[in-house]
């Protein structure tokens, strides 16, 4: 298989695990790893105070976490790119694997269960939604 596999992280401890099972698979398919964090709306964060203020956007966050991530991941058998992306974690996922022809979409299964199913999950979303194969990695307990 060549082509991309594509999986979101927001820096919890169940998204590096989707992220780890989206990197195995990459490797043992010769497939690319594309990483993307979703972020929402235009808005900042401000750390510090009076004159050692320093202002960070939300994109800015995104892209560090997805940058950290994808960074954490590279090996020198495996091509890692990474993006941030405005909008929902599904649709920012789905956007992503439509842009790259990917292959594939890695997601937790984090909120599969109970009352999660019943509200939805971003892998419920992207499930019903993907262009491309969904695989549900194991992450939450």
């Amino acid at each position: 298989m060549t082509g991309v596999i594509v999986v979101g992280v927001d820096g919890s401890e169940t998204a590096q695990r989707a992220a780890e099972s989206a990197r195995n698979l990459a490797l043992a398919l010769g497939a690319g790893l594309h990483v993307v964090t979703a972020f929402d709306g235009e808005g900042t964060v401000v750390f510090g105070t009076g004159s050692d203020q320093r202002v960070v956007t939300h994109e800015e966050n995104a892209e560090r976490t997805a940058r950290d991530a994808a960074v954490e991941l590279s090996s020198p058998d495996l091509k890692v790119a990474y993006s941030a992306v405005q909008g929902t974690p599904a649709q920012a996922l789905i956007d992503q694997a439509e842009k790259h022809n990917a292959r594939m979409i890695v997601v937790g299964n984090k909120r599969m269960q109970g009352l999660g199913r019943v509200l939805g999950s971003v892998a419920n979303s992207v499930a019903h939604h993907a262009p491309c194969d969904v695989y549900v990695a194991k992450t939450a307990s």
